[in-house]
């Protein structure tokens, strides 16, 4: 039986990482030697916790803003408080932070710029300088989960983004809690995250998929498809 992904997202063929990310998993379940079906879930169809029974891994891809905030940000903390694999990316990042922060922090003002730009508490803000159609380097913090993925101290990623981590959310999420640094680029700002206590919840500012539209298997995304393929195990094994 395989092992079922759903993308969070409104699809649009027309957006980049669209394309790459069913294309990207077939690469990584063919790598990994895994079963792996991938259904798109528009976030308009997320109402309640129901619409997202029968999953085995979660990805909130990019472009936002989503046609359903609230749908997103439902399956986001399904993911986190269920313990299902989880990956964000783009979007998904800056939509798992809201989410973090909302329901973890007790943030409940804690918004987007992008959709709220008046907001008190903005833990997404507009980033200084676009990344939009640009690669960058990204360092990978030790000892992470991501920098395993990679097993390399750096790499170059591609970038579709205009908004990026507030310096609030920054100041006070990080340290001895649930939530650590994945990567910062060169400047020191931050391009990944993940969680300690968790199976597998990773969430990018750039978007890792975009390898596989030139044919190559993304290190992350092979790392998130074994992670749902030994949860999937893992569940049957305790039934």
């Amino acid at each position: 039986m395989p092992q079922v992904i759903a993308l969070v997202g409104d699809r649009n063929d027309a957006v980049t990482a669209h394309r790459a990310i069913p294309r990207a998993l077939v690469l990584a379940a063919q790598a990994c030697g895994v079963e792996l079906e991938a259904r798109w879930l528009p976030t308009d169809g997320i109402r309640d916790d129901r619409d997202l029974a029968g999953y085995d891994g979660f990805w909130c891809v990019p472009a936002s803003p989503y046609r359903s905030e609230a749908g997103a940000l439902r399956a986001i903390g399904h993911a986190r408080a269920q313990h299902r694999p989880f990956l964000g990316t783009c979007g998904g990042f800056q939509h798992a932070v809201v989410e973090y922060a909302r329901s973890v922090l007790g943030w409940a003002d804690a918004d987007h710029a992008e959709t709220s730009p008046d907001a008190a508490r903005a833990v997404i803000v507009p980033l200084a300088c676009s990344l939009v159609e640009v690669a960058e380097p990204v360092i990978f913090s030790p000892d992470t989960r991501i920098a395993a993925a990679y097993g390399v101290e750096r790499i170059e990623e591609g970038y579709h983004c205009r908004y990026g981590l507030g310096p609030v959310f920054r100041e006070v999420a990080f340290g001895d809690g649930a939530l650590r640094i994945g990567a910062v680029d060169s400047q020191d700002d931050i391009r990944a995250i993940e969680m300690r206590d968790h199976p597998f919840f990773v969430a990018t500012l750039f978007q890792p998929e975009r390898a596989a539209l030139r044919g190559e298997v993304p290190p992350l995304v092979c790392a998130f498809v074994r992670a749902v393929a030994d949860g999937a195990t893992a569940g049957r094994e305790a039934a």
